[in-house]
């Protein structure tokens, strides 16, 4: 069964007011279009476009609600979720994104330590919607990125301590040779990188001394890596060879949406990334990240429980952050795709919620058969029309971002074109996707 569904933007203010609408297609609102969600989040469920093919459910999350069986299939509809306390639920959220400026520097938690968050805070008797509430469900939210811009601007993961003090040399460096010279601000930092446990203190002090707990140190701090960054990034213009370009820049940038947050520091003990279009990010629990400039595909666990770090004026609950974090360095956790045929791409996580899968054909690409597959209903090949298949076990949701196809399953076909997207069952199993364009697949392992 192939249900036709749709969403608004969101307008978080970081949003671009034009990304989302050309990438679809459709008419600027005139307002930042941050976020598209489809699933069936409670938040801003996918609305269905046909409610009498739903029974009259009028969202996705409705429609799960009414007859899980039929939505999600048998596996998913009977799976037990905190001994049958939450109801059947679609596990994963898709989401087209697009990030005029900064989002929050912020973790996800585990599984184990979301249930745990979520049952204390409950006994506590914390509103879930309230402002300093850090668990507002019981689920971890892993979450990858797939980089639709020429280039999509992120950090990601905590830096190795020798390229961290490296940084900090190279701050020393543009100190040492400024009119008015101030070593103690960077000494204050470097003290605190020291040991093992270099990282976390850092953050630890970071965010304690620099909102609330203030002894000016922080401040002071932050102050001056921003005007020394400022000064790398005159000097990288007039030719001066600096080491780390890219990361001070961004302390420039950060520094005028987020003036005087700690966060704006953390950022140099982070990995810069810049991904290319068609490049794949994956953020799993205690990873800090945050999203700077860029439009792409986000597939996550659905879960709203964000920890945050800096750049947001928003709750940080520094105790618990610190104890969701991965302190250990690594490298950008960039997830390479398994291709199963020509133009059919798997981005597959280590965990159970989800993958995403980019179909995608060109006009040079011929119409052949593809190998191994069964004949489908509705897909015979067609003269020239390049086709693509791949096979659900779960149920899945495709967004069509280019071009268009006709999408046969087992028992339904649909014609899905730019700025369409569809909630798919898992009856339909192989799916053939017949035309020329991009169609983003979110589904179960």
């Amino acid at each position: 069964m192939f249900v036709g569904i749709s969403n608004t933007p969101r307008d978080y203010a970081w949003g671009s007011k034009t990304a989302i609408a050309g990438l679809l297609g459709t008419t600027p609102s005139g307002k930042p279009e941050a976020e598209i969600w489809l699933g069936a989040h409670p938040g801003s469920p996918s609305v269905i476009a046909d409610p009498s093919r739903t029974g009259g459910a009028g969202t996705l999350v409705d429609w799960i609600l009414a007859d899980p069986e039929r939505a999600l299939g048998s596996a998913l509809a009977a799976e037990e979720t905190d001994a049958g306390t939450v109801p059947p639920r679609l596990p994963f959220l898709l989401k087209v994104l697009a990030a005029a400026s900064p989002l929050s520097l912020q973790a996800h938690p585990t599984s184990e330590r979301a249930r745990t968050g979520f049952a204390l805070e409950n006994a506590a008797g914390i509103p879930v919607d309230a402002f300093d509430r850090n668990y507002r469900d019981q689920f971890h939210k892993p979450e990858i990125i797939f980089a639709l811009s020429e280039t999509f601007e992120a950090l990601c993961g905590f830096r190795e301590l020798g390229e961290v003090r490296r940084i900090v040399a190279e701050l020393r460096a543009l100190d040492a040779a400024s009119e008015n010279p101030q070593p103690g601000a960077l000494d204050a930092l470097e003290s605190r990188l020291l040991g093992d446990t270099g990282l976390r203190d850092t953050v630890d002090w970071l965010l304690r001394d620099g909102r609330g707990g203030d002894t000016g140190e922080v401040a002071w701090l932050v102050e001056r890596v921003v005007s020394l960054a400022k000064d790398a990034v005159y000097l990288a213009g007039g030719g001066a060879a600096i080491r780390f370009p890219l990361e001070l820049a961004t302390v420039r940038d950060l520094a005028v949406a987020y003036p005087g947050d700690p966060g704006i520091v953390i950022s140099l003990l982070t990995n810069r990334v810049s991904l290319k279009r068609g490049e794949v990010l994956y953020l799993p629990a205690g990873n800090i990240h945050a999203y700077l400039l860029g439009l792409g595909i986000e597939l996550m666990a659905a879960s709203d429980n964000v920890l945050r770090g800096g750049l947001t004026p928003k709750h940080i609950d520094v105790d618990e952050l610190l104890d969701v974090l991965e302190f250990s360095p690594v490298p950008v956790p960039y997830l390479a795709p398994i291709v199963h045929t020509p133009g059919v791409s798997e981005y597959r996580p280590d965990v159970a919620d989800f993958a995403l899968v980019h179909i995608e054909a060109s006009a040079a690409d011929a119409a052949a058969p593809v190998a191994g597959a069964a004949p489908v209903a509705g897909a015979a090949p067609v003269a020239g029309v390049p086709m693509r298949q791949f096979t659900l076990t779960g149920p899945g949701i495709a967004l069509c971002t280019a071009g268009g196809f006709l999408v046969a399953g087992a028992t339904a076909s649909v014609a899905l074109k730019r700025g369409e997207s569809v909630y798919i069952t898992p009856e339909e199993g192989t799916l053939t996707f017949a035309g020329v364009g991009d169609v983003f697949l979110a589904t179960t392992p």
